[in-house]
């Protein structure tokens, strides 16, 4: 793998030095499925709820994990939205120890 991307979705703060940024869940998921993400940060609301929150790309990660046997990247959330971000982080963990439950089956 030649290149490898850090994601930054968000839809206002300003994207830190080095990182990939993504305004949309449909764009962070297209850049995991290259399976090139060593690392994610998620906002939780970018604008459009119609068009999706950092929750969905939590949720595409759990059942990609699940389904497929996806190697999580390092998930990171900063979204302000406090009960959200708990509900994101709570996603995160679950992510963590499914991989790792696999990991020891596969391993």
């Amino acid at each position: 793998m030649s290149e490898v991307y850090k994601v930054y979705l968000d839809d206002e703060r300003p994207t830190p030095p080095g990182w990939t940024r993504v305004y949309w869940p449909d764009e962070a998921i297209a850049l995991l499925e290259t399976g090139a993400v060593v690392e994610i940060s998620l906002d939780h609301d970018l604008g459009d709820d119609e068009r999706g929150t950092g929750y969905d790309v939590v949720l595409w990660i759990e059942e990609a994990v699940a389904t497929r046997g996806f190697n999580p990247p390092l998930i990171r959330v900063h979204s302000a939205n406090s009960s959200a971000r708990k509900k994101m982080e709570l996603g995160v963990e679950n992510i963590q120890a499914l991989a790792k439950r696999l990991s020891a089956v596969v391993g």
